[in-house]
């Protein structure tokens, strides 16, 4: 999926939520532990109660590998069913990815060319030779590691040089050498706030994938007013106040009407623009 059509599937819905499937076998209704495949039921049913509302999906690897094969075997099944039943939806591999050269080469196969998957997200730290060999996939996008919603990304990510540039300042910069807004995002936490504008002096043009509203406590708003552009450049997550919403047999139902609640606050956010 190019960034036009990524542009255009969001002006049709209107939206420009991504639904995070942070799925934890600990915490899906306990009616679903009597699947033969608990963590894709849990996704099947949140993926069709809540695509009509969304632009993409973000499964995070994390969730996946802590089951070992069973994880990876509902990680790709759940690939498969949103690329078979909703081929608009933008899938991520929240993976965080980065590694010598050859290693993110393998890294690189196995969400490009294995699982086919749109998006994978890199850790930028090993520097050029870590990420260009995610970057040697026509159609498919890396998701840099730029500034991030934690608490600990003021450990190194805010850190300023003798001439008072930040890492992820430099982060952004450097990596614009090694690709361009048509295959390249970055990761920016919603809890960043105004520093969207920061960001936006240096990658005015390139998409962001912003974790952290909802749960975690960044403003809609905020993201949007310092971080908007005029192709929207916005893709933003949601995992738990979504998929968590409901613990019942309603699981589903209840995960819909939350992502039509935020589809209808990005709806009026965009208004603006289109």
């Amino acid at each position: 999926m190019n960034k036009q059509q990524l542009f255009e599937n969001i002006k049709k819905k209107q939206s420009f939520l991504c639904v995070g499937l942070d799925t934890d076998i600990k915490k899906i209704p306990e009616h679903l532990l009597k699947e033969e495949d608990p963590i894709f039921a849990f996704n099947k049913a949140i993926i069709d109660a809540t695509a009509p509302y969304c632009i993409a999906y973000k499964p995070n690897l994390a969730f996946y590998e802590s089951m070992g094969v069973k994880g990876w075997i509902a990680f790709e099944k759940t690939v498969e069913y949103i690329k078979t039943n909703y081929p608009d939806q933008f899938i991520i591999a929240d993976a965080k990815r980065g590694d010598i050269g050859n290693t993110s080469a393998m890294y690189a196969r196995t969400f490009f060319e294995e699982l086919n998957i749109d998006s994978v997200t890199v850790a930028p730290y090993m520097g050029e030779d870590s990420v260009t060999p995610f970057l040697t996939y026509e159609g498919k996008w890396v998701i840099l590691l730029a500034l991030t919603s934690n608490k600990g990304s003021h450990d190194f990510q805010l850190t300023a040089d003798t001439e008072g540039e930040r890492l992820f300042e430099k982060v952004l910069r450097k990596s614009q050498e090694w690709a361009n807004d048509e295959n390249m995002m970055y990761v920016v936490g919603a809890t960043q706030g105004r520093m969207f504008e920061d960001i936006r002096k240096i990658v005015p043009n390139h998409f962001l994938l912003v974790p952290g509203v909802g749960a975690q406590g960044g403003s809609l708003e905020e993201v949007c007013k310092y971080g908007m552009t005029k192709e929207c450049g916005l893709i933003v997550n949601s995992s738990r106040a979504i998929i968590y919403a409901d613990k019942t047999e309603n699981f589903a139902k209840v995960a819909g009407e939350e992502a039509q609640k935020v589809q209808q606050q990005m709806s009026e956010q965009l208004k603006a623009i289109l």
